[in-house]
């Protein structure tokens, strides 16, 4: 029976919408279990359906509503006092009690724009209807127009560009969000990136580098394009750098060149560099609509559903037999 273990985290960096964490005591099979739930099984707020009263843009109503739903929607957490996880505050359509849709299940966005309401300059040819001209009947859900105050500040539009009207032209439309995951659609997906590295361990055969010359030392540490190794200035010996975990690939360039100063094909390697089997680095990057940190939670709360799920379903076999 295999032994068991205890998974831990630990965050390297966290941002408004990156968040970098070593997860280890564990095997791929968990890692790339909760990358997929990053991905796929974390329930965000995203437009589903629309229904466009007047359009006179170049635009059809249907690449209109694409649009929509691909706009990034967050919900505010009064309690976190940031935005954060809708879940705690939506239901699912299919899941909710109520018949033609609630307050709970269904958040209704109206955008009703015409070219005098943008400018009154004769002289403007044509102006755009942004992710900001929608008005949404829940304060805490907005959509995510920018991912920093930053990017607000130097971008040349309100928010995300949906279409530009030209003098004499108008939109009024109604769109309601719901509660979704990534599975069913892509619009509901929470990360643009969801990605985890393996950890490098790297072993240094002390005793066969002392046999080597300094030039021979100085081309496998050359060799390296990561800048893995390096020699100490005091003993001209090869030494890790100090941030070789964070820069490390797995070329074979060294493999090559070590066995080329090799005695004879059966001596040991002067580096040994293999990819860790219980240490991943992942990456996770928000498009806006959660807070990494709230995105992960989620992610591992699913993933934890899943498990209890699935050991109440194998305990109802093992009865049945």
């Amino acid at each position: 029976m295999p032994n068991n273990r205890f998974p831990k985290l630990h965050i390297l960096s966290s941002s408004p919408h990156t968040l970098t964490f070593e997860l280890s005591e564990t095997d791929v099979s968990v890692a790339n279990t909760l990358r997929r739930m990053l991905i796929a099984d974390v329930p965000t707020l995203a437009i589903d359906l629309v229904s466009v009263h007047e359009n006179t843009t170049c635009l059809l109503d249907e690449y209109l509503s694409h649009r929509l739903g691909m706009i990034p929607l967050r919900y505010y957490d009064d309690t976190a006092n940031r935005y954060g996880d809708p879940s705690k505050e939506f239901r699912e359509p299919r899941d909710c009690t109520c018949e033609d849709g609630c307050p709970k299940c269904w958040v209704t966005f109206t955008l009703g724009v015409q070219f005098s309401d943008k400018t009154d300059n004769p002289n403007t040819k044509t102006v755009s209807i942004t992710s900001a001209d929608l008005k949404s009947s829940n304060s805490n859900v907005s959509p995510a127009s920018f991912l920093s105050e930053e990017e607000e500040e130097n971008a040349q539009e309100e928010g995300i560009s949906l279409v530009k009207l030209a003098r004499g032209q108008h939109l009024y439309l109604e769109a309601r969000a719901r509660l979704g995951c990534s599975k069913e659609h892509a619009k509901w997906c929470p990360v643009a990136v969801a990605t985890y590295r393996f950890i490098p361990e790297i072993t240094l055969n002390t005793p066969a580098l002392s046999k080597l010359t300094l030039k021979q030392r100085e081309e496998l540490v050359e060799c390296c394009p990561d800048q893995i190794l390096k020699i100490d200035d005091v003993t001209g010996q090869i030494i890790l750098a100090e941030d070789y975990e964070d820069k490390a690939t797995f070329t074979e360039d060294l493999h090559y060149l070590q066995e080329s100063m090799k005695g004879s094909p059966e001596d040991d390697n002067f580096i040994t560099v293999k990819q860790s089997e219980s240490r991943f680095v992942f990456t996770v990057e928000s498009t806006g609509c959660m807070h990494p940190v709230e995105i992960t939670r989620s992610a591992m709360r699913r993933m934890e559903e899943k498990l209890i799920m699935l050991k109440g379903e194998c305990a109802g076999i093992n009865e049945g037999v």
